[in-house]
């Protein structure tokens, strides 16, 4: 008896380890063979102008909020005193930098007072360098002709930012004292932090209506989880002998928090500000969609009317303030640490500095809010109409000669991988598509997972948007193909060369900057109004995300075990495949996890340069009154789409790791 269990135990051992992989290969043929049987039935197509009643009550539910909007009371002392508080803040932000107010034809603080203000605080928390980009950055603004709408974007992302951390860091250290707490928001931000920007917009504006204010409380919402989780990180990352020590000396509470927690923890709560304000000025570009006023609102025009040199300029200023903010809170952490390392006579040497510095600004200030020249930034936008026909032009030559190579690409792609995936998930009979999905989930994630799953596509059934989110489903899927492709091949290379690694992580760095908009311009330019230019748009947003993810992995991979395998004979190869990889699987599921993220986030978004599907129904039902609900229930399906993604693969990962 014993003999034999230990002779079948090897073959028991082979089993286990080749079962996931063969129970998911064979839901897939058995996918195949019934989809050749029974292809084109039951697969609740809807057309773009049909409702479901689901719609129809989601529109009356419109309807009937704002005719109660002013006589329901908790719209009138809730909902409607928060926007109103809102309002008046963004209102007199933008009184103070973009919009005339008090009967001034300016705003309190013109161009060259604002300039000086950035230049001051970018040096006061930072160091001379990125004072010095800041400058540059902002008086570029100007010359772009787009001075009004930077400041309209900026205005917007630093009430909401102001908001996001007031009400972030509190929340956020309270999770770093309490366990129960922690517990309790872990599982609210991971969900918040999991759906992609467009979702946040529609139900927001059934409560809060459209423009500056719905756009910055929308934004609150979006940018608050990083300021929370971050600045909790933070604290329970001080070490508990530090903590202990000071309570041996008898502190407080408030003064283990106040002297010993938030300074040495100052550093990473930075951090967690440097991405509340990355990701507002992310969503707050988004906005546009709902009124919100600015830079996003200038590239949403542009890309509807297919003005590609207006939205590379509009564009390209957003990407100009994303790396100054960046650049800024970055250089502010750093002086975080410099801080404590500084000796006194340097510290007084630079407070004079900045006193004297402060002086010049306040003259600055004085100018641009009492002369007409200061105030309004001079010329009349040349630089911006030079960039903007240079890329009209680029965009003309490309199409004229490179239209034969990126066509092919193109069509090779959407005829060779995506039309037929997408024929498989919309032709197939939806309780069919929705078993195997429930099957893949629990052989991938396991019963949880696939538990997760089936709820997901019952509730997918209920939008009556099941075929559109087939066709989102199937664009994401194969973007995020196209992402691990990429993010393996350089993950590799960098994760085995730091000379690699230090050449490329800077633009990886740079890349994820960037808001999402952005990336739809260049790629219009290239591929036209398609549904390609949003998949090729968001393999690029979510490539650096899991190209650094990979890297790191392999680069954690012990050296004394590749030391072994080159020792052994292995060549380059087999110790990529065979040890490397095999070992950073961990790294390649979570890649997969955000990659899935990015990949949905960005998909959804390329509604507006014809991806169609959810994402197209998100933005008719804000410009299309009677599409209001199905614009919803598209939301909801795009959230759906989210969750069953990020449960199946952090499932997939702690497997993996287990």
């Amino acid at each position: 008896m014993t003999a034999a269990a230990t002779a079948t135990a090897p073959a028991a051992t082979v089993r286990g380890k080749v079962s996931r992989p063969v129970v998911v290969a064979a839901i897939l043929i058995g996918w195949l063979v019934l989809f050749a049987a029974l292809r084109g039935r039951q697969t609740l197509a809807l057309a773009a102008a049909d409702l479901t009643s689901l719609h129809r009550w989601l529109n009356d539910v419109n309807d009937t909020v704002g005719a109660d909007r002013n006589s329901n009371p908790l719209f009138l002392y809730f909902f409607n005193e928060i926007r109103l508080v809102i309002d008046n803040l963004v209102t007199f932000v933008r009184s103070l930098i973009s919009q005339p107010s008090g009967g001034r034809p300016v705003p309190q603080i013109g161009w060259l007072g604002v300039v000086g203000l950035t230049g001051y605080v970018s040096w006061a928390v930072g160091n001379w360098r990125v004072a010095l980009l800041a400058v540059a950055g902002f008086t570029f603004f100007g010359l772009q002709g787009l001075w009004l709408q930077s400041m309209d974007t900026l205005a917007l992302t630093l009430s909401a930012v102001i908001v996001a951390l007031l009400i972030g860091i509190p929340l956020g250290v309270w999770a770093g004292l309490s366990d129960r707490f922690n517990r309790i928001t872990t599982p609210f931000l991971d969900f918040m932090q999991t759906m992609p920007t467009f979702v946040y917009l529609a139900p927001l504006t059934l409560i809060f209506l459209i423009g500056g204010a719905a756009a910055v409380i929308t934004t609150v919402i979006y940018a608050a989880p990083p300021a929370i989780r971050i600045t909790a990180h933070a604290i329970r990352s001080v070490p508990r002998t530090t903590v202990e020590a000071a309570d041996s000396l008898g502190a407080t509470r408030s003064q283990q928090l106040l002297k010993v927690l938030l300074p040495m923890s100052r550093r990473t709560v930075v951090m967690g500000v440097n991405q509340t304000i990355m990701s507002a000025l992310a969503m707050v570009t988004i906005a546009a969609l709902i009124d919100a006023p600015g830079l996003g609102k200038t590239v949403v025009q542009a890309l509807q009317s297919l003005d590609v040199g207006t939205a590379f300029n509009a564009g390209l200023a957003i990407v100009i303030m994303a790396i100054v903010l960046d650049r800024v809170t970055t250089a502010a952490a750093g002086r975080a640490d410099a801080a404590r390392r500084t000796g006194d006579h340097l510290l007084t040497s630079r407070r004079l500095l900045l006193a004297a510095g402060g002086i010049a600004v306040a003259v600055l200030v004085y100018l641009s809010h009492t002369y007409v020249w200061a105030a309004e930034f001079p010329g009349d936008g040349n630089v911006g109409s030079g960039i903007a026909s240079a890329a009209d032009t680029t965009t003309t030559w490309l199409q004229d000669h490179l239209s034969g190579l990126t066509n092919a690409f193109r069509d090779t792609i959407t005829h060779g991988l995506l039309n037929p995936f997408q024929a498989l998930l919309t032709d197939s009979p939806w309780w069919l598509v929705g078993i195997v999905l429930v099957a893949l989930g629990a052989a991938i994630g396991g019963w949880r997972a696939g538990a997760t799953t089936a709820v997901c596509v019952g509730l997918l059934v209920g939008t009556g948007l099941w075929s559109d989110s087939m066709t989102t489903l199937a664009s994401t899927v194969v973007a995020t193909v196209l992402v691990m492709l990429l993010g393996v091949v350089f993950g590799v290379w960098m994760g085995r060369s730091h000379l690699v690694d230090r050449l490329v992580r800077p633009s990886l760095d740079a890349a994820q900057v960037m808001p999402p908009f952005v990336y739809l311009v260049p790629f219009l330019a290239l591929f036209g109004a398609t549904r390609f230019t949003a998949i090729v748009a968001a393999v690029v947003y979510a490539a650096p995300v899991a190209i650094k993810i990979i890297a790191d992995g392999v680069r954690n991979v012990p050296a004394t075990t590749v030391e072994a395998a080159t020792s052994a004979g292995c060549n380059t190869w087999q110790i990529i495949t065979k040890v490397q990889l095999p070992m950073a699987r961990g790294a390649l599921t979570l890649a997969t996890n955000q990659g899935l993220i990015y990949v949905l986030s960005m998909v959804v978004v390329g509604g507006l340069v014809g991806a169609g599907a959810l994402g197209y129904d998100v933005v008719a039902g804000f410009s299309q009154g009677q599409l209001y609900g199905k614009g919803l229930a598209a939301g909801l399906a795009i959230v759906l789409l989210g969750v069953m993604f990020d449960r199946i693969t952090q499932a997939a990962a702690r497997r993996t790791s287990a």
